[in-house]
């Protein structure tokens, strides 16, 4: 295992599209959170509260979230695109342990990305807006929060890649499940709407990156029920990626 993640680390690293794609991720949630945080602190004559203040810091999570995704495709679909998976399963012909490898090894690289962007954007954030009070607690908290959330939606990203082994098609899948479904769901009616929009891959994982409860989960809960859909398309694309052929 330790030559599969060496071999899948030397993939990640050299290639471009890694670098534009963390590089967008960092921007993406410093620049939002910076634009979100100087119209806050314009469009507010008296101090900023501590909580909307790292509210509006890490607003860029949405769009960073779907960079990341991207990358997650991109993991595995640039192999399908080029042929270069045939390569791969060549030198390793246990197709489970590519994918494990590809997996940790990307877990590992998005996790320390989004805690970098998290924090960099929650520091310029509140050196716009300078809330009066600031417990260290919340801070850590929404910066841990947002690097969790957004480290799953780049495995999500993984998986999708595996499942549909198109680059296109699986990052149209990402975006329809991430950020154009979820907000649909909140319209359906009744109980039942409400119950199946708390439910909802991103409606459920973004009360970790917020703190925030809905009607029926709470942030970890709900953190849980999104690794529970990832965790379902990981598994749908490695047994998959078993019985295809490269």
């Amino acid at each position: 295992m330790i030559d599969i993640l060496r071999s899948e680390w030397t993939k990640i690293r050299s290639v471009r599209s890694t670098v534009w794609t963390l590089a967008a991720t960092v921007a993406l949630m410093v620049g939002i959170g910076a634009l979100i945080s100087a119209a806050n602190r314009g469009n507010t004559d008296g101090p900023i509260p501590a909580d909307e203040a790292i509210a509006g810091s890490l607003v860029g999570v949405m769009f960073a979230s779907l960079s990341l995704a991207t990358l997650g495709v991109l993991v595995i679909s640039s192999e399908y695109r080029t042929g270069g998976i045939r390569t791969s399963l060549m030198a390793v012909p246990k197709r489970l342990s590519l994918l494990t490898g590809k997996m940790l090894v990307f877990t590992a690289t998005a996790l320390v990305t989004s805690a970098v962007a998290s924090a960099a954007a929650l520091a310029v954030g509140l050196a716009i807006t300078q809330p009066p009070s600031l417990v260290l607690g919340d801070a850590a908290r929404a910066v841990g929060g947002a690097a969790l959330f957004l480290t799953a939606c780049g495995v999500f990203g993984l998986g999708l890649g595996t499942l549909v082994r198109h680059t296109p098609g699986a990052i149209m899948a990402a975006t329809a499940l991430m950020l154009v479904l979820p907000p649909l769901m909140n319209q359906l009616p009744g109980q039942w709407g409400r119950t199946v929009a708390d439910y909802f891959t991103t409606n459920a994982g973004m009360l970790i990156a917020n703190g925030q409860s809905s009607a029926s989960l709470g942030p970890w809960s709900g953190f849980g029920v999104y690794l529970v859909w990832i965790a379902v398309t990981v598994v749908a694309s490695a047994a998959l990626l078993l019985r295809r052929d490269a």
